[in-house]
């Protein structure tokens, strides 16, 4: 019985995890227009300038918050944060280059 408990856990929090991100790629779409599961596979010269991009837009809600202003929204700086966060973290993506058959000379 315990393997398959811990095979129902496993589950479930893959799950919870599967739903979290779903949750940040729409939130980061609505807030701003990007797309994050392609920004995660984009160039890195394309991810800093994004990285950049939410940072400002992290510091801009953050100002919001701590003036008081009437448009904060936690949830937004949350988002924000979270997806910056993800674009921080995630490994910059491998080229997809095919290999040359074995044997094959290299002609440059």
């Amino acid at each position: 019985m315990t393997l398959a408990r811990s095979e129902i856990e496993a589950f479930c929090r893959a799950k919870e995890t599967h739903r979290m991100e779903a949750r940040q790629m729409v939130a980061l779409f609505l807030i701003c227009g990007i797309d994050l599961s392609s920004a995660l596979q984009a160039p890195d010269a394309e991810r800093r300038e994004l990285r950049r991009r939410l940072r400002r837009l992290v510091e801009r809600e953050r100002l919001k918050g701590t003036r008081g202003h009437w448009s904060y929204d936690l949830n937004r700086h949350i988002a924000l944060s979270q997806a910056l966060q993800r674009l921080s973290r995630a490994p910059a993506p491998v080229p997809n280059k095919k290999a040359a058959p074995k044997g094959a000379a290299n002609r440059s």
